[in-house]
């Protein structure tokens, strides 16, 4: 008997220990505190002014480069051999018509034309005397006529020789701006020898290599969309040339568009042009709706009980003041406006009319 008391005290102590261990953690589980609130909804609410995704049907666009060219350009060569003796332009340099670009030395020519002038003086007196003696029967008729061949031909021989004194002045054929100086006084030039290149300031022309597969759309007079990234510049030029043959190596056409006149462009500028193609649907919202995050965008967007919500998105091309979202939001969603920086996600909004 003795041994069956004392065997029964560790059975009992055993149950004991067991009930303990399954009663402390339902002891435990009332006496934790209640879980902490969320922190941004105890922050104050925020004033914010929103706006809705909108879904609209945006014309397509095909970018190509362009450049800037003026309507006029000239490249002046020379046409006789000879020094330049003169050069009294530099470069962007604004001229007249009939200034004086160019003068090289033409001594060799002036000295035709002195040479010259005196055959045609002598023809003329030789013919003035026969004419003289045909009136008293003193002279022949035909020693008139071959005088007079003589004189035309004289004065030929002097008109050859002028005009080619005046090739040793080059003047600029119409008012513009020296774009290139291709010598100095002192150099020799020769015929066919660029001297100098000259554009007009007055009208422009962009210049694009469209490819052939959307030339066939095009015609002369379609108004294009140009931007001129450089100066900031976004106008309408219409079609003003389309050429009919595409150059093989590129598979492109050449098309050049009138500038609109007064627009403040240069020559060379880069142009970007965009062509028009179908529409297709984009999600659109105001540019301030976007924020940086890293290398990310972000945007707050209204919540059910008017809670923000962050919302990572992938955006695209600007349009204006507003820009595409490729990812990341839904059609009628409203966005939050330039949010404030302090504004966390779960915060109250106070929506602003």
């Amino acid at each position: 008997m003795k041994s069956v008391r004392r065997s029964s005290l560790p059975l009992v102590s055993a149950f004991t220990a067991a009930v303990a261990l399954t009663l402390l953690p339902g002891c435990n589980k009332h006496a934790a505190p209640a879980a902490a609130a969320d922190p941004a909804a105890a922050l104050p609410p925020a004033k914010v002014r929103t706006a809705t995704v909108r879904a609209e049907n945006l014309p397509a666009s095909t970018e190509i480069p362009g450049t800037i060219r003026p309507l006029q350009r000239a490249q002046l060569a020379a046409k006789i051999m000879g020094t330049i003796d003169e050069l009294p332009v530099t470069l962007g340099q604004r001229v007249a018509a009939g200034d004086l670009l160019v003068k090289i030395s033409a001594g060799e020519i002036t000295a035709r034309v002195t040479q010259a002038q005196s055959q045609l003086n002598a023809a003329r007196r030789d013919l003035d005397r026969e004419r003289s003696l045909l009136e008293k029967n003193a002279s022949t008729a035909d020693m008139v006529r071959g005088l007079e061949d003589r004189f035309a031909g004289a004065q030929a021989l002097v008109r050859e020789a002028e005009v080619m004194l005046g090739y040793a002045t080059l003047r600029a054929p119409f008012a513009g701006v020296v774009a290139r100086k291709l010598a100095q006084a002192g150099d020799l030039a020769s015929p066919g020898f660029p001297l100098l290149e000259l554009e007009g300031t007055d009208a422009f022309q962009v210049e694009a290599a469209v490819p052939d597969s959307l030339a066939a759309k095009l015609a002369p007079g379609t108004a294009l969309s140009v931007e001129v990234p450089a100066a900031g510049l976004t106008f309408s030029a219409p079609l003003a040339e389309l050429s009919s043959a595409a150059d093989a190596g590129a598979r492109s056409v050449l098309a050049k568009l009138t500038v609109p006149a007064g627009t403040a462009v240069r020559s060379g500028q880069f142009v970007r042009v965009f062509l028009p193609g179908a529409p297709t649907p984009a999600l659109l919202v105001p540019t301030a709706a976007l924020a940086p995050l890293g290398q990310m965008e972000r945007v707050f967007v209204v919540g059910p009980n008017n809670r923000a919500v962050l919302r990572l998105v992938k955006s695209g091309a600007t349009r204006g003041d507003r820009v595409e979202i490729l990812s990341g939001l839904d059609d009628g969603e409203r966005v939050v406006v330039a949010p404030p920086a302090a504004l966390r996600e779960g915060q109250t909004l106070e929506l602003l009319p």
